[in-house]
């Protein structure tokens, strides 16, 4: 019986957890759960699967869920704040911990499970995307498992050799292929840009996801991130890595040998799928996902990413040859910008000039550690904020 916290657990990937660990009986015990505002879902979860520790992001979150858990759920301690999240990380007890708040929020207990040697389930991609080197330097110090559950990571993981630690080449290993859906707009002309609602880009066409992520997939700065979080997971630079646009969402990644050899994981679009693979892992254990029907499918189509129509992603590629400032300040002024469009103070167009002006501004190499880190996000949100103002003056 492995104990497992689940960071984020009202959101996607918490949700999808909660649903696989359900239909794996016998095997997890939920040891925590955390949520940043939503008390009355985390309510439901801790009545249904009776935690030790339960999360809030603030003191008023968690007085509300100590309101709705009174009398009913004696077994379960409410924490709160950055502490608690770093308790129920780093507590002795836990052995897995399923890393899936969205955004720079998500840092603090990803280490912190990094630094306690557990089996980090990595879904918050932004955790290396901040502090690449300290954060892998943190999982080999302290002999944790770090297993990724981002579907297109997760898949070039199970495409590859069982240790790859010695980089690509040392596994006869030629290129990573992140393949990404191109998302809502990919055919949009840059007029229907300009008019895109934050409802039309919050509408994937093939995944479920929360609102932030989902601007991300629209704008494909979520495969930028993808691209920093592929070099260091993998030990490679962006050169090795390419993105193929594949709108079906079926191939979730591939991975070329030298030999020619192009090895691939298909599934359909659920995230149940690498959230079992990393729960099982080695071994394989039921997910709930659907058969994939190829014949129904019928067609598998690639083309190549436009860096044009979608700049973020150029830019993401631009911060992981720029090295871990760049990526820093390119995550924060993202989260920034995003937002902003979410409350609908900026066009969808404006995201990426925001982005762009913001990793131009940065300065600085390698973060040496974690304060360095929170500096550089810190100035970047300051120099994106400047921007929302001007833009929505």
């Amino acid at each position: 019986m492995k104990r497992l916290t689940i960071l984020g657990a009202t959101g996607t990937i918490g949700v999808n957890t909660l649903d696989v660990v359900g239909r794996n009986p016998g095997r997890f015990e939920v040891f925590a759960l955390t949520a940043n505002s939503n008390d009355e879902r985390l309510a439901e979860q801790c009545l249904e699967w009776r935690p030790r520790f339960a999360v809030m992001a603030d003191a008023e979150g968690a007085r509300r869920l100590r309101e709705r858990l009174t009398g009913r759920c004696r077994e379960t301690e409410v924490l709160d704040g950055v502490s608690g999240l770093e308790l129920v990380s780093g507590a002795a007890e836990v052995d897995f911990v399923m890393a899936g708040i969205v955004g720079a929020a998500g840092l603090l207990p990803s280490l912190a499970a990094a630094r306690a040697g557990k089996r980090v389930l990595l879904a918050n991609k932004e955790a290396l995307v901040m502090s690449g080197r300290l954060f892998m330097d943190a999982v080999r110090a302290n002999g944790a498992e770090l297993l990724p559950i981002d579907s297109e990571h997760n898949a070039v993981f199970q495409c590859m050799p069982p240790d790859c630690r010695g980089g690509l080449e040392s596994a006869g290993i030629r290129r990573i292929l992140l393949t990404a859906s191109g998302g809502p707009f990919r055919e949009a002309s840059p007029e229907e840009l300009a008019r895109v609602t934050p409802e039309q880009a919050c509408a994937h066409p093939n995944w479920v996801m929360g609102r932030k992520i989902s601007v991300d997939s629209a704008t494909m700065m979520n495969k930028g991130l993808e691209v920093i979080e592929a070099c260091w997971l993998f030990d490679t630079t962006p050169e090795q890595v390419q993105v193929v646009v594949h709108p079906q969402s079926i191939v979730h990644s591939m991975v070329e040998y030298d030999d020619g050899s192009v090895l691939a994981q298909l599934g359909n679009p659920d995230m149940r799928t690498p959230i079992a693979h990393a729960l099982g892992w080695p071994e394989r254990m039921g997910s709930g996902v659907d058969s994939l029907d190829l014949a129904a499918i019928g067609d598998l189509s690639f083309e190549e990413a436009d860096l044009e129509r979608f700049p973020c992603l150029r830019l993401g590629f631009e911060a992981a040859a720029a090295g871990g400032a760049a990526s820093a300040a390119l995550n924060a002024a993202n989260e920034v910008a995003v937002a902003a469009f979410l409350a609908g103070q900026i066009r969808f167009t404006d995201i990426a000039p925001i982005l762009e002006s913001s990793f131009e501004a940065q300065q600085g190499g390698e973060p040496q550690s974690l304060d360095e880190v929170l500096d550089i996000d810190a100035a970047a949100r300051r120099h994106a904020d400047a921007q929302v103002a001007r833009l929505a003056a």
